[in-house]
């Protein structure tokens, strides 16, 4: 009985993970980004000082946010699409082209994932760090692996999900819609 106590506590924890991670990095990303921005503003216009360290943040953090926000467009299906045929197609039609989608996507990012992790392999091995920061590249060239894996995560979620309609018959899942 402890054990189903304990899965009780974890269920809601990743249930929050899985609806606001990307949320709650992009806040973390963003905020950085323009404290930052904002600091080295008035570094440089009060004291006429700026820092190499202050631009390697704001450059770094647009670069989480970017592939973070990515695979959050993913999940979201908020990439640009053409989707003028999608209102002549079927249900069961428009499920099939959104796994098809959702196929070709992940072959895209399983690939780009081996290709990025292996930059990350290179840069470590031979040591290289940042100008200002004096920090490994290895944190920041993460950012590719990190966004691709998320990616990779939200295909999987969404083709499992995809299924699910087509077996069942339900309408798929399209994504809020930014104009109708």
């Amino acid at each position: 009985m402890p054990l189903a106590r304990r899965e009780g506590h974890v269920t809601p924890i990743l249930n929050a993970l899985n609806r606001n991670a990307e949320r709650w990095a992009l806040l973390v990303f963003y905020v950085m980004l323009v404290v930052t921005m904002a600091v080295e503003v008035l570094r440089r216009e009060i004291f006429a000082y700026s820092s190499i360290w202050g631009e390697e943040i704001v450059r770094y953090s647009f670069i989480y946010l970017a592939w973070i926000g990515a695979a959050s467009a993913v999940k979201e299906r908020g990439h640009i699409r053409i989707d003028v045929l999608m209102h002549y197609l079927g249900r069961r039609a428009k499920a099939l082209l959104y796994i098809f989608g959702d196929l070709v996507m992940f072959v895209v990012a399983v690939i780009a994932l081996y290709w990025s992790f292996e930059t990350v392999l290179v840069s470590a091995k031979f040591g290289s760090v940042s100008h200002g920061l004096r920090i490994s590249m290895v944190w920041f060239l993460m950012a590719v692996p990190v966004g691709f894996s998320l990616m990779v995560l939200r295909l999987v979620q969404s083709f499992l999900r995809d299924l699910r309609s087509l077996r069942d018959g339900t309408p798929v899942y399209e994504g809020d819609k930014l104009f109708d």
